[in-house]
């Protein structure tokens, strides 16, 4: 595996960005990735411009490509989610909504084996076919496939042809691989993540680690042996982790290096605005591109919708269509009064500033420096072609009043999406 990877400096959010040479700070040009004097850093702006600045129809930026940790992916800032695929969506609404994508000059799209979402036999699987019927039309060397291996699990076990139970260990690995391979009808996946640990941890709104749930697990080095085979076998490029820990990062990274096993490239975590804590305390340290150098893709930046503010009326047209009223439970979290009350916070801040919800939420993960990639999905074009906007119209980086009454929300509110 290649190790080769661009520093990127960290960013001062209450600071102007300076043009300079993208290998400081990590983005190349998707056309010219060898040529580092091509950049798309941009853009000064006060608060004062921002108002004059979207009178006149609000700016958009460049999508912007950086490498994903130590591997030699350079992906965009916006990665694809596709797990309503086969679910809210149907083959041909998939299709559009590959095409406006990547149109856009997005290049890498999230999938997983369990997908889609709510995850259930009868459809498990589907949301790759969809991809896959759509890849036969694309130029496959164009797009980044990111895919993901189940962890442990009981009541999924229908996933393998012949199971009690889900584990990351060498047959689980091979028989994950070859059925996605088939279902995406391609022979290689560019990067192939574990979707959540073999191991118990906290995660799905659970934020506190229970004592008495402790399980062994498959030993990190044999996870890594497993998946170095599949490499070998040229069927995946990269790998990485999901819903992962500090604890578990520094183990892969710790077996990687005493083993001489692959080492993980990317984390995909729940990142927003309302879920900030779990990445923030520690994690940030143990990824930073000094010490093992691994990108965060951060899912839900909107909240599974939250941050839009349209739970706010559960009356609503929005509400009623939405994922949390169309899957009862379903990230239940954001639900609670008091996560409502917090997200009402941060819906005025941004119509105070005379930005959408969606707008605040997206730039604000977009602009840390540790978050490679905002992971966005859409039940409809209409519905991406607005969040890709706000994305792309939102100043960069945002501006350092708008940062500090985040802040002060925050200090007072720290994570109320908690279980």
């Amino acid at each position: 595996m290649a190790t080769t990877s661009i520093p990127r400096a960290a960013v001062s959010f209450c600071h102007t960005i300076p043009t300079i040479s993208p290998i400081h700070r990590g983005y190349v040009d998707v056309n010219h990735t060898r040529h580092p004097s091509t950049t798309y850093l941009r853009r000064r702006r006060t608060s004062t411009a921002i108002t004059a600045a979207k009178a006149s129809g609000a700016e958009k930026s460049e999508l912007q490509y950086r490498k994903l940790g130590d591997s030699d992916l350079v992906i965009s800032e916006i990665t694809l989610g596709t797990m309503t695929f086969g679910e809210q969506n149907t083959e041909k609404e998939a299709h559009d909504i590959l095409n406006y994508s990547f149109d856009q000059g997005i290049n890498i799209l999230d999938t997983a084996e369990a997908y889609p979402i709510p995850m259930k036999k009868e459809t498990q699987g589907r949301t790759d076919l969809y991809i896959g019927s759509w890849l036969k039309s694309q130029p496959r060397d164009k797009v980044i496939i990111a895919t993901k291996v189940c962890g442990y699990s009981e009541r999924s076990a229908y996933i393998r042809d012949d199971a009690k139970v889900l584990r990351v260990d060498a047959a689980n690995i091979k028989e994950s691989v070859e059925k996605s391979l088939k279902r995406l009808g391609t022979d290689y996946i560019d990067l192939l993540q574990i979707h959540w640990p073999d191991r118990y941890v906290a995660i799905f709104g659970e934020f506190t680690y229970d004592y008495n749930k402790w399980r062994s697990g498959v030993p990190f080095e044999d996870q890594l042996t497993a998946l170095q085979e599949v490499i070998d076998e040229g069927k995946v490029r990269y790998i990485g982790v999901s819903n992962e820990t500090s604890y578990g990062v520094m183990e892969f990274v710790h077996a990687a290096k005493a083993g001489g096993l692959p080492k993980i490239v990317s984390i995909q975590n729940c990142y927003n605005i309302l879920t900030r804590c779990k990445f923030e305390v520690d994690l940030v340290e143990v990824c930073h591109p000094n010490n093992y150098n691994i990108g965060l893709l951060a899912y839900s930046p909107l909240a599974g919708g939250n941050l839009t503010g349209k739970y706010l009326d559960p009356k609503s047209e929005a509400a009623k269509k939405g994922r949390f009223n169309l899957f009862p439970g379903y990230m239940e979290r954001y639900n609670s009064s008091y996560s409502k009350e917090v997200t009402a916070k941060y819906v005025e801040l941004a119509k105070k500033h005379g930005f959408s919800p969606v707008q605040l939420a997206l730039g604000f993960v977009r602009d840390r420096p540790y978050v490679t990639s905002s992971i966005i999905g859409a039940t409809s074009v209409d519905q991406l072609r607005e969040d890709v906007d706000a994305f792309l119209t939102t100043p960069r980086p945002l501006p350092s009043e708008i940062m500090q009454e985040i802040e002060d929300i925050f200090k007072r509110n720290k994570d109320p999406a908690i279980d």
